[in-house]
């Protein structure tokens, strides 16, 4: 579960413009650190497999999010993966 005062962290800092709360970046960032959660959620739930149905779906929508930005600016999307720690 990620914080309301968390939230508006990422956006704050992933946002594109002032009133920005849906840009690709934004919505990648908050995807990544639910995905982090549920990751770190894992260590200590190994069976939870109805978790994990979930985490799959959000690396799934977060690698379409990540491809469209890179078919638009490749230049935006490296520089996201960069900020966001990704492998990719």
């Amino acid at each position: 579960m990620i914080t309301p005062e968390r939230k508006k962290e990422l956006i704050a800092e992933y946002a594109t413009g002032e009133n920005d709360s849906g840009s690709p970046e934004v919505q990648i960032a908050i995807l990544s650190e639910r995905i982090s959660n549920l990751t770190e959620h894992f260590k200590t739930h190994a069976k939870d497999n109805h978790s994990r149905r979930g985490m799959i779906k959000m690396v799934s929508q977060r690698r379409s999010l990540l491809d469209y930005v890179k078919s638009r600016d490749v230049k935006r999307y490296e520089s996201l993966i960069g900020r966001l720690g990704l492998r990719r």
